[in-house]
């Protein structure tokens, strides 16, 4: 192992930063943090009961039993299997939120892991909320080391950046001090991994679940000695250089205008300043599929509230948008459920249909809908090789009558440009929820969320999760 002590150094700047920052964060990043665990135990209450997370628990609930909660499970696990199980069904419907530093799926991979571990160790709420805040900002940082390009070649960050911010995460709710931190950092490089290959198949939501669980394990094998390298990150076969590639140098030196602080360089010197959370914020979905979609169907729902047309109104609907989202959109003539969330003509020709698009809209029965389908042919997706921040969405409708309009949007509804209340929130809440829980376990989880920095262990919040779904302890 690397005796450095260079702050430069990216893996020990990060372990540093994890174990002497005091834990005292503006209200509006602890408000923040309750708000995402809100929007996550929603979203993982409903993905619970998804296939890929129903086969996954299947796999691993016989690995090893434990104090952890699964999900709509009676049998609790081990906190690496919990934090596997309850990740995937964090990210199963993909409406879990995004966090742009990292282009990754944050929430769906920190809060599985802090849970899991947080339940283990008899966390309290304003830990695991310090934790969150600060996987996150290590999230960010090595996302802004490695990206745009990392994910535009094809990583998906959720699996690989993510990873390395749930480490972060679970390294700060041990107490780890800061060589013991640096070592779970550099431990979860060698654990992450994922491809945007995976879209549209029951791999990808596992891949949040991974990374949650790889969190867990690079933690507590640095909590127990386990030791780590230090060039992980930045080195001659480092992350950048790997997980880039062999032009990273000229892609870093050549970047003039920076979006989300992704420099292709690493942050050392001034780790949490700005904080992340509050720089930045988090895009909350409100439609479960993939956020790249999410500009046009906004616009596309804003036109017609606008114009009041309907689909036989219209001849011909045009699309512009930065290549990398459509690169992500690769299911042109999606066939089941999981293409669909991958699909832009999927979700514009649902918009466009019903003046929505809501969770139903991605049951097998629905993605097959003729009315649906025959709208796909008036869907022209044009990309534009420019970056998402230099390029607005834009949606142009033209109408049978010969009228046309247009209209473009920066920000999807759910970012810091354009916030959700507490009210919707919670609306979204209730919405996933629906009646797998009983009222009573309902209002016990929400009044657990609602004071989440006062609790002393997690059982309030917890406990009311088990047993919903049908059991077969056999």
């Amino acid at each position: 192992m690397s005796k450095t002590t260079s702050t430069k150094n990216p893996v020990e700047s990060y372990g540093r930063w994890l174990a002497t920052s005091p834990a005292t964060w503006p209200d509006a990043a602890l408000y923040s943090a309750k708000r995402q665990f809100i929007d996550v135990i929603g979203v993982t209450i409903l993905g619970a009961i998804d296939e890929a997370t129903l086969r996954v628990f299947e796999t691993v609930k016989d690995w090893g039993a434990g104090p952890c909660t699964v999900v709509g499970q009676s049998r609790t696990l081990s906190a690496p299997w919990a934090a596997l199980v309850n990740g995937t069904a964090a990210h199963a419907l993909d409406l879990d939120d995004n966090f742009d530093p990292a282009k990754a799926h944050a929430t769906a991979v920190l809060a599985p892991a802090i849970l899991a571990l947080g339940e283990q160790e008899h966390a309290s709420g304003q830990a695991c909320l310090d934790a969150y805040i600060c996987g996150l900002q290590i999230m960010g940082r090595v996302g802004q080391g490695v990206n745009p390009t990392h994910r535009n070649r094809g990583w998906h960050a959720t699996a690989t950046v993510g990873a390395i911010g749930a480490a972060a995460a679970c390294a700060r709710l041990l107490k780890l001090d800061a060589e013991h931190a640096a070592n779970a950092v550099s431990l979860a490089t060698s654990m992450a991994a994922g491809f945007m290959s995976q879209f549209g198949t029951m791999a990808k939501p596992t891949h949040a679940g991974l990374a949650a669980k790889s969190g867990v394990m690079a933690a507590c094998m640095a909590q127990h000695g386990v030791t780590a390298g230090r060039d992980t990150l930045d080195g001659p076969t480092g992350m950048n250089r790997l997980m880039v590639g062999p032009d990273y140098e000229a892609l870093r030196d050549a970047i003039v205008k920076p979006e989300h602080g992704q420099t292709l360089r690493f942050e050392t010197e001034r780790v949490g300043e700005p904080l992340l959370i509050l720089e930045h914020g988090l895009k909350v979905k409100r439609f479960a599929n993939c956020a790249s979609a999410h500009r046009a169907m906004d616009v596309l729902l804003l036109l017609k509230e606008e114009h009041g047309f309907d689909a036989s109104d219209v001849s011909k609907i045009v699309a512009r948008l930065p290549k990398t989202h459509l690169n992500n959109l690769m299911h042109h003539d999606p066939q089941d459920p999981m293409q669909a969330k991958f699909s832009l003509q999927y979700g514009l020709a649902v918009a466009l249909l019903t003046g929505s698009c809501t969770l139903d809209d991605f049951l097998p029965a629905a993605v097959m809908r003729p009315e649906v389908r025959s709208l796909f042919d008036l869907i022209e997706a044009i990309p534009v090789d420019k970056s998402e921040g230099e390029f607005p969405t834009s949606i142009e409708v033209h109408l049978n009558s010969g009228a046309h309009m247009e209209k473009s949007l920066a920000m999807p509804m759910g970012s810091k440009a354009a916030p959700f209340t507490d009210e919707q929130y919670w609306q979204k809440f209730d919405g996933c929820v629906g009646d797998l829980l009983a009222a009573g376990e309902a209002m016990q989880v929400k009044k657990a969320l609602d004071n989440f920095l006062g609790l002393q262990d997690l059982n309030p919040l917890l406990l009311p999760l088990r047993k919903f779904l049908p059991q077969n302890d056999a």
